[in-house]
């Protein structure tokens, strides 16, 4: 025999319980339904992962443009834009994406409550709110990696909609507290709606800059770049595929210095192009959710052996400076300095006593600048080769360059060639930051010996167009002296006299020179042929002392063009195949259903444990959802719709599951949402922020939404179902005790923004985000205190322990 307690719990939703399960013990069923209740969370995080896609779709969808162009022959030149600006889109479509479930919970339960309002979907708003503005925040201002800054780019769109999300609360507090307590009239519903088209008109404004004056005019190509920055990730799109250009360089890099087989070139190579791209929010929110569910990822995954690889490229290239040097935009070369070596590599003789280095700085000049400058060992030691320095430098304002020496220890002792290394480093938010070459190698070249002749590497690579092949020639263990070095060449496949010219000669290495370039001419007979080599020897050292090292034997090989360009073509294919894996859309149910039935969409060999134990859990709703129709059909709105009646189904059973729960365990429905419902519904976005924050360079794509978000909870989440019932009832609709928690999240609201500018403009913070590692877990800290705070106020007031308004 149930209890009364337990009988009346279950008639509290509108689809649950669907059997007399209040027979069944209480205990029992609290677990069955918090089950369900985590089970549904996980479900409309996969159906929403759908909604988000044919948002994204929508929105990506690009218009064509012409602009005069006297040059041109047609007088007008054609460019292609993105049909929706990136800050509305963020506002409208985006921000329903990330915030349907709750602003249908609200409409459903109005409805479900003969047009009045109910607890749990505004507090569920109120709840997600507090959690996504302190919580997600403090999360966001902690991950941050060590030593660096994020700051909002984007920052007079993002006090836009600071504001309005404030306003939100308090004009919520005006109407409920002050104009009509716990009533709201027709006109305070339409109002509460019309603010968010206000709000998307005025955050759009802020972003082309209606409300200051431009710096710069920008052209219609320079605007189509902006706006796909603000909406990159719907797909990786034909411009960023894998270009022959990269291939060549990754080719050169890895395949024949490494060793490595095609394979693994092509997956590094859509590793490195994919990480570079830039994504917009709705692509971190996807992610999140398909980590969370053992779906397909949407970023690379390199396996162990291809990790290795890149660490290993990606140090001798920091050392080597072969990088791309890191290219600031206008705005940032006003405002910031970039400082760095001259040169990544240095040699000095030991009896110099001195290695002089030459630091440069450009863009920002016009301040003082601090520069940290360390030694650190390599084969040499310091104390014993080299005087170590830790030192910092001071650029005084209009100061491009500095130059700093380093004494090296003679001790009349023959040693082997020696390396050490210097280190250029800035503290976070000085107004300067470090290019890319930041390392310095300095070789202390032995003196004491001509030196040991050899080539760099045992085999090398020309094409058969190159003209001429010039194959390196080092000299190491010292540099004393003028050296000659006599060398020849062997035939292998290739002939000399037909494919290759010189067949013998010398080379002269002056004191000091370390480095030298044996020049051959190769034959290009534009015919169709097999790879050929020949073998280049270093047979005879002219100068008394000197010797021949291991590496005194080359193999030469000439590619044919033709057969070169299929191997690119080739490893362009692998590469772009990989990227394919990676798209956000998949073109047919078919490939939906593949994908929901296979752990990590079948891409097992970098499945992990979790993941399969999330796609056993998940497999029932990733079967189902896989039934909506894909976005590329009708430009992503079929999509949409049906995405959106699934959300409002399942949202109304987590608005049944959620009330049962409560009761069982005796929390009144305030309480559960906004803890249970609020969290199940914001962790996408904690670990799509999270994500964020750790690959983005600014702030916006982890907080920018968040005050954003808010705004558009209440005014459509609060608004839109104000309106229904205030329609419904003619002239007001009951609001519910909602009065006392909004004016808590507002005070709290209104301190956590504070924090937030006050971490810009002062300086000891250096941002939004990070800074130095005690002031940012403070701020993590207290931003979660202060969300604490706002749920153990609100449940208490509901439990009536303090009074309410």
């Amino acid at each position: 025999m149930c209890d009364l307690e337990t009988y009346e719990c279950s008639d509290l939703g509108l689809f649950f319980p669907i059997t007399n399960e209040y027979t069944w013990a209480k205990s029992f069923r609290i677990i069955v339904y918090l089950v369900g209740l985590l089970w549904s969370f996980m479900g409309v995080s996969i159906i929403a992962d759908m909604f988000m896609e044919a948002i994204e779709t929508i929105t990506s969808k690009k218009q064509k443009l012409k602009l005069v162009d006297p040059s041109s022959e047609t007088g007008f030149q054609e460019i292609e834009v993105l049909a929706w600006n990136g800050t509305v889109a963020n506002l409208t479509l985006m921000a329903l994406g990330s915030s349907a479930p709750e602003i249908l919970l609200s409409v459903i339960e109005i409805l479900k409550e003969s047009f009045m309002a109910g607890p749990l979907g505004p507090g569920t708003i109120v709840g997600s709110a507090a959690f996504n503005l302190m919580c997600i925040t403090g999360i966001c201002v902690i991950s941050v990696p060590k030593g660096e800054v994020r700051k909002i780019d984007l920052i007079k769109v993002f006090a836009i909609t600071c504001i309005f999300s404030i306003w939100a609360y308090i004009w919520l507090i005006i109407i409920l507290i002050v104009i009509t307590p716990d009533y709201v009239d027709m006109w305070e519903a339409f109002v509460t709606l019309l603010f968010f088209p206000i709000m998307v008109l005025l955050a759009y404004l802020a972003d082309k800059n209606f409300f200051m004056k431009e710096t710069k005019v920008k052209s219609g190509d320079e605007e189509h770049l902006d706006l796909d920055a603000m909406l990159k990730g719907t797909e990786l799109p034909d411009e960023v595929h894998a270009s022959k250009k990269l291939v060549l360089e990754f080719v050169r890099k890895l395949r024949h210095e490494r060793g490595i087989d095609d394979k693994d070139v092509s997956k590094l190579i859509s590793y490195v192009m994919a990480k570079e791209q830039h994504h917009g929010r709705g692509w971190y929110r996807r992610n999140a959710i398909r980590n969370l569910t053992g779906s397909t990822k949407m970023e690379p995954v390199l396996d162990e052996k291809t990790q290795e690889l890149l660490e290993t490229m990606l140090v001798a290239d920091d050392i080597s400076g072969s990088t791309t040097s890191i290219n600031m935009s206008e705005p940032e070369m006003r405002n910031k300095a970039l400082v760095e070596f001259a040169a990544s590599q240095a040699a000095v003789l030991e009896r110099d006593g001195r290695v002089k280095l030459t630091i440069l700085r450009r863009g920002k000049l016009d301040n003082r600048v601090l520069v940290r400058i360390e030694t650190s060992d390599g084969t040499a030691e310091a104390g014993t080769d080299f005087k170590e320095i830790k030192e910092t430098i001071v650029f005084d304002p209009n100061q491009t360059h500095k130059e700093v020496e380093i004494e090296i220890i003679d001790d009349n002792i023959w040693e082997p060639d020696e390396v050490f290394f210097v280190r250029l480093s800035v503290e976070p938010d000085t107004g300067c930051t470090i290019g890319n070459r930041k390392i310095c190698q300095v070789t202390i070249l032995n003196d004491d010996s001509p030196g040991t002749i050899q080539f760099e590497k045992p085999s090398y690579l020309f094409k058969e167009s190159c003209g001429t092949a010039r194959i390196p020639v080092q000299r190491v263990d010292g540099a004393d002296g003028e050296l000659r070095v006599h060398w020849k060449t062997k035939d292998l496949l290739a002939i000399r006299g037909r494919d290759y010219v010189e067949g013998e000669g010398e080379v002269v290495f002056k004191h000091g020179e370390v480095e030298k370039h044996i020049e051959i001419t190769i034959n290009d007979d534009m015919e169709f042929e097999k790879d050929e080599n020949f073998e280049l020897i270093l047979d005879t050292v002219v100068t008394k002392g000197a010797k021949l090292g291991n590496l005194h034997r080359t193999v030469v090989t000439i590619v044919n063009d033709d057969e070169f360009d299929g191997f690119v073509s080739r490893i362009s294919n692998l590469t772009n195949a990989n990227l394919d894996a990676l798209r956000m859309q998949r073109a047919t149910w078919g490939q939906k259903f593949v994908e929901a039935m296979n752990v990590n969409g079948g891409d097992l060999e970098n499945a992990t444990v979790f993941d399969y134990i999330m796609h056993f859990f998940t497999f029932g709703w990733k079967l189902v959802f896989a039934l909506v129709p894909p976005p590329t059909i009708w430009g992503g709105w079929l999509c949409f719709f049906v995405s959106l009646a699934f959300i409002g189904v399942l949202t109304a059973c987590i608005g049944d599951l959620a009330s049962i729960f409560g009761c069982l365990i005796g929390l009144k429905p305030e309480v559960v949402a906004i803890t249970f419902v609020a969290l199940g519904t914001s962790l996408p976005d904690t670990f799509a922020s999270r994500t964020a924050v750790v690959n983005e360079k600014h702030a916006d794509m982890a907080i920018g939404n968040v005050t954003g978000s808010n705004g558009v909870n209440v005014f459509l989440g609060l608004g839109l179902p104000w309106v229904i019932a205030s329609i419904y009832w003619t002239a007001q609709v009951p609001a519910g005790n909602l009065g006392f928690s909004v004016t808590v999240f507002t005070i709290c609201a209104l301190v956590t923004v504070a924090i937030i500018f006050a971490r810009r403009y002062i300086s000891f913070f250096g941002g939004e985000l990070g800074g130095p590692a005690v002031p940012k877990m403070v701020t993590g800290v207290v931003l979660v205190f202060i969300w604490i705070l706002y749920v153990i106020l609100s449940a208490l007031q509901s439990y009536t322990h303090i009074p309410g308004f």
